[in-house]
């Protein structure tokens, strides 16, 4: 082995020391990285929940057989343009009107507030401007040609606790002897090809509901489940219908579930995070 020391740092010409160069202080660079990380998250969720998508729970079972309450979805705000309602916080001094606004298509399920109380609210499309929407034994009439219905396989809803189905003829006790709410349940074709299933429970009053012709700037909105729903059929009245929904109202589309939970959960037993979770729902489009 050799007793060669390392070389001394050579100085220049001049023989001027060399000053040894100081790191910069790494607390402070990772305190400065830190703080701008989170101006960008920020600012990337302020572009994201204002421009992009907004997130919506589903409160009710007024969108039965598609939507459960208790579904976490997506709802795109950018297809029909932007207004107060797609703000993060429907501020009332932004002027009325769209931004790059563009009419839904029948059948896209919205997320919209309520025109008396501002409250979210979710349907899907049936009437736009100028289309004559009535509803006769229960079958929706477009521009004067019933809207295809047949009935397919009911609906098995599983009864969560301190629950019950709509109406008591509605329960029925499953094999593993749990209770369920069994509803009969019927497949419409809108005009323009758009599916969908509905929950339709027998004759009740909103089941006719004389012509109306949608106005300018205006929807008709039903619920899927028709006899469990406060929409366009009934007048505009905090906390009950609807009436007819202004453009101007929408907040976006509804895009697809982030996340379902049938409500057992409880915060102060982790698992039942886990078992409450309606895993097939999740990742599902609307």
């Amino acid at each position: 082995m050799s007793d060669t020391l390392p070389a001394e740092p050579s100085t220049p010409a001049t023989g001027a020391p060399v000053e040894p160069v100081q790191p910069g202080d790494p607390a402070k660079k990772q305190e400065g990285s830190f703080g701008w990380f989170l101006v960008k998250l920020v600012i990337a969720v302020l572009v994201f929940r204002t421009f992009i998508f907004t997130s919506f729970m589903i409160p009710s079972e007024s969108m039965m057989p598609r939507l459960l309450e208790g579904d976490y979805l997506f709802a795109a705000k950018w297809p029909f343009g932007y207004s107060r309602a797609s703000l993060p916080l429907d501020l009332a001094i932004v002027p009325p009107g769209r931004l790059f606004g563009r009419l839904p298509t029948r059948g896209d399920v919205l997320i919209f507030k309520h025109p008396v109380d501002r409250v979210d609210y979710v349907k899907r499309v049936i009437g736009l401007p100028g289309d004559r929407i009535e509803v006769v034994a229960g079958q929706v009439v477009l521009n004067g040609t019933p809207i295809p219905k047949r009935k397919i396989a009911d609906f098995v809803l599983p009864i969560r606790p301190n629950e019950r189905c709509t109406e008591d003829q509605f329960t029925e006790t499953e094999r593993d002897g749990s209770s369920a709410c069994r509803y009969p349940r019927f497949h419409e074709t809108l005009p323009n090809g758009v599916e969908y299933d509905v929950l339709d429970l027998g004759q009740r009053d909103a089941d006719n509901f004389a012509p109306v012709t949608v106005p300018a700037g205006h929807l008709f909105m039903m619920g899927d489940n028709r006899d469990d729903s406060m929409d366009s059929r009934f007048p505009a009245i905090a906390d009950k219908g609807v009436g007819f929904v202004p453009l101007d109202n929408v907040a976006g589309r509804a895009s697809f579930m982030f996340f379902s939970t049938d409500g057992t959960a409880a915060w102060l037993k982790p698992w039942t995070w886990f078992t409450a979770a309606r895993w097939s729902r999740i990742g599902r489009p609307i």
